[in-house]
């Protein structure tokens, strides 16, 4: 996955270089856009965790998103994507019978926020002032936080390591206008982050570790416009 989204910066750029060479002898364009959007975030995720086993589950939300996009040229162009999301967690088919409880449950592990600030270059098919439909393709990095994490009923706390996750994007512009717009987009983040869960009120000394999967799908839609 890193190596495709690479290669594929790594085409984008060498294209850019070329076509920004063209595009300082053509006619001046609105460089900037800025969108406001709704977005549903529909997590996919897995884990492996040690000791009680089981999976985990993520609840899916629904939260406004801001972006803004820089043109380069007529068809390149960088967004950066700024949204935060708060995500119940729980793990699913656990066994805890080692420390006198039940097999096959759902360990309630609280709600965390995420800060998964995206980068993506984009690839946009069209002529920037030409046409109504805007079709557009994107990849690029996130760099995702885990912040105001709050405990379940279960567990006394619970913690996530920040990490780097990699972004493909589609989506398209229909043109109200000279300046405004409406915007569809959809994005598949690649995210993982090591859990550690501290379950010592449950058994002396108990720390129970997780790979977390999380994997979500963004689905957007909103309005922009250009400046």
């Amino acid at each position: 996955m890193k190596k495709i989204i690479l290669a594929f910066m790594a085409v984008s750029f060498l294209t850019l270089n070329a076509q920004t060479k063209e595009q300082s002898n053509t006619q001046d364009f609105k460089k900037w856009q800025a969108r406001v959007r709704g977005i549903a975030v529909i997590p996919y995720e897995s884990a492996k965790i040690g000791i009680i086993g089981g999976d985990v589950s993520l609840s899916n939300t629904f939260v406004p998103e801001l972006d803004f996009t820089y043109f380069f040229t007529k068809h390149f162009a960088a967004e950066l994507i700024l949204a935060t999301t708060k995500h119940d967690v729980n793990t699913v088919g656990s066994d805890i019978s080692a420390i006198g409880g039940p097999t096959n449950v759902n360990i309630d592990l609280g709600n965390v926020w995420l800060l998964p600030p995206t980068l993506t270059l984009q690839y946009h098919f069209t002529p920037f002032e030409e046409k109504v439909f805007k079709p557009y393709v994107g990849a690029g990095v996130n760099y995702t936080i885990f912040y105001n994490v709050e405990d379940g009923n279960t567990v006394k706390n619970v913690s996530y390591k920040n990490n780097v996750g990699y972004a493909f994007q589609v989506g398209f512009d229909l043109m109200l206008n000279d300046t405004f717009f409406i915007n569809v987009d959809a994005k598949k983040l690649f995210l993982k982050t090591d859990v550690t869960v501290d379950a010592s009120n449950l058994a002396v000394g108990l720390s129970i570790p997780a790979d977390v999967t999380i994997n979500p799908l963004i689905l957007g839609m909103g309005f922009g416009m250009k400046f």
